[in-house]
């Protein structure tokens, strides 16, 4: 193993973590064959025994990380009641890893009004039927639903459920991972105390 191979990369000397995500993402969007904004997400229940599943990513910005829920399935309900969640990017085209952690807000209705028009008609209405993450007595109750919600709304715009909108996840926590031969990665982590705060970085051993 030569030297160079254990000297910083590329991604090691940003200093701002949101940056350096939108450029690994517009990378992955190019690079992945399905859904490059999916990510796993962690929570916790009241007992702390966590949870976790893939969601889509809808949006970030200096103030977070954004994806869209049924407030009463199980992770709009944990989220609810611990306000704090974990996220986890990989992208395997790329060999590289963004995890993140922190408080949790809900998205303003104005957002989640914009968001839920631009969703497909038949999501819509998905919104509306589906009683996320509760038992289902057989298919065929899911398909009477739907269509019950498909009469109901036949004409004009679908509302927003007001049990259905968005999360936005204000890390305190950001950290970059790229693989690297023999297991010795690198990894970067941004840390803050507060979503408000400055951030320090963090070079870690792999």
């Amino acid at each position: 193993m030569s030297a160079n191979e254990l000297t910083s990369g590329d991604f090691t000397e940003s200093g701002e973590p949101f940056k350096l995500f939108a450029e690994w993402l517009k990378e992955a969007e190019a690079s992945e064959p399905n859904d490059p904004n999916a990510v796993a997400l962690a929570t916790v229940d009241e007992d702390g025994l966590p949870n976790v599943r893939m969601v889509l990513l809808k949006g970030f910005d200096d103030d977070g990380f954004v994806f869209y829920t049924n407030f009463e399935s199980q992770k709009g309900r944990e989220i609810l009641g611990q306000r704090k969640a974990a996220m986890c990017f990989h992208w395997k085209s790329l060999r590289r890893q963004v995890r993140l952690r922190g408080p949790v807000e809900i998205v303003t209705d104005a957002e989640a009004d914009a968001y839920f028009k631009t969703r497909a008609r038949g999501s819509r209405i998905g919104a509306w039927a589906s009683r996320q993450s509760r038992p289902l007595e057989s298919r065929f109750a899911l398909e009477k639903a739907v269509a019950e919600y498909t009469a109901r709304y036949a004409i004009g715009e679908i509302p927003r459920p007001a049990h259905w909108s968005g999360f936005r996840i204000r890390p305190t926590s950001i950290e970059f991972w790229k693989d690297q031969k023999f297991r010795l990665h690198d990894r970067v982590e941004f840390r803050r105390p507060l979503p408000e705060g400055a951030w320090d970085k963090v070079r870690m051993y792999p």
